[in-house]
């Protein structure tokens, strides 16, 4: 039996990559059947440039290519088109491959040889699946607007920071956000990179706190094949992905000094080499670092380098913990509110006064991460049918702490 395609009105936009001939033109009569607009690429650049023209629904790419592997290419096209569905082809279906393609947003993959009625099930299945989830998508396609949105914050110390980033934005400055874990560092890095004349870039983010030195060096300057046990390829680090846009280095205090050195030159001439390379590479990428950390301490116990601190440091965005601007809680629990109503198909429709005023006075060590994971369990612990979320729906410390502050 031959599997068929559901068909959205209109169906729309799919961008075939493959560097063999054959595969394109076998992929494209398959789907423009299936009524797809197809666009087809034979490398990854000029996928790139089509993404940058025109919306994409499906991404069909392959794994290995000359220019750019599958993964990387997905990477880029998913800043230019995040809502695009995308299936990788692989002749090389390892854990690792299908891991990090699905890290990096595939939503599937196909081994090659492909079965011809195998792929068309496979983008059906995913696009049944995104049709039948319309409030997620709307999240998706409106996170530009809430990145860039500040003002509806009650606290002044907030509004300043919208200020600031408005002003950030419009410069090349590199730019430094401090503030504890959970106030949003990423939130206002993102807010400058889309308010900047380098929002149709990428914004790359790397959580340097997550990697060893061995691996974010890898992971940040890429390398070359051989440059160590276990590199087989080529492979491209985060600056020249994020080349034209913004590259977000979050807890930038966990990197180490020899990488740091690396760090800072690229931040004076705008070139490096890969790891295992001798390839000067010149990239164009704005710079925005985040750290929870006392910078200036680590200076003072030689953990951190004084030049690359006032090279990151031109300007400083200092967010405040949730403590300090407890007015914007009713407005954020809302916001938590209406996003996991939509996620858990429950219908709260508001918060009490007595959990709010419980909510405003816990401490928040965790900041809006933990106001945001709290609104989210209250939600999804909720029966279907409840309408207000009262005291009684909280944590047992945060009623505690209320109790106490009576």
């Amino acid at each position: 039996m031959t599997t068929t395609l559901s068909q959205p009105t209109p169906v729309g936009t799919m961008l075939i990559v493959d560097d063999e001939a054959n595969i394109r033109r076998v992929l494209q009569a398959i789907f423009v059947k299936e009524g797809f607009d197809v666009q087809v690429a034979e490398s990854a650049a000029k996928a790139i440039e089509i993404a940058k023209k025109m919306p994409i629904r499906v991404l069909v790419t392959d794994l290995i290519m000359p220019d750019m592997n599958g993964v990387e290419l997905l990477q880029k096209i998913k800043t230019i088109r995040p809502e695009a569905i995308a299936v990788m082809i692989t002749a090389y279906a390892t854990i690792k491959t299908c891991v990090d393609a699905m890290r990096y947003g595939a939503s599937d993959y196909v081994t090659k040889p492909f079965d011809v009625a195998e792929i068309k099930a496979v983008v059906s299945k995913l696009l049944e699946k995104a049709n039948s989830a319309p409030a997620k998508h709307a999240v998706r396609t409106s996170a530009k607007e809430t990145t860039t949105r500040f003002s509806d914050s009650k606290s002044l110390c907030m509004q300043e920071i919208e200020t600031m980033v408005r002003r950030a934005a419009a410069s090349r400055a590199t730019v430094l956000i401090s503030g504890e874990s959970g106030t949003g560092k990423e939130l206002v890095a993102r807010a400058l990179h889309e308010q900047s004349d380098r929002s149709g870039g990428p914004f790359i983010a790397v959580s340097c706190a997550a990697l060893s030195e061995t691996l974010l060096e890898s992971e940040l300057f890429g390398h070359d094949k051989s440059a160590f046990t276990g590199a087989t390829a080529e492979r491209k680090g985060r600056f020249e992905l994020a080349d034209g846009g913004t590259l977000f280095l979050d807890e930038i205090g966990d990197i180490s000094l020899s990488v740091q050195i690396k760090l800072l030159r690229v931040l004076q001439q705008r070139e490096f080499e890969r790891v295992g390379g001798n390839k000067t590479i010149k990239v164009d990428v704005r710079l925005v670092a985040a750290t929870n950390a006392d910078l200036e301490r680590l200076i003072s116990e030689n953990k951190f380098r004084e030049d690359l601190y006032y090279r990151v440091n031109v300007v400083n965005i200092d967010i405040p913990p949730l403590r300090d601007r407890v007015e914007d809680i009713p407005d954020l629990a809302a916001t938590f509110l209406r996003k996991f109503n939509k996620e858990n198909n429950r219908n709260i429709q508001s918060v009490s006064e007595s959990a709010l005023a419980a909510l405003s006075c816990h401490p928040w060590p965790g900041n809006v991460r933990e106001l945001e994971n709290t609104i989210e369990r209250c939600v999804v612990m909720s029966d279907d049918d409840l309408s207000v979320l009262e005291l009684k729906h909280l944590p047992a410390s945060l009623r505690q702490t209320s109790s106490s502050h009576i």
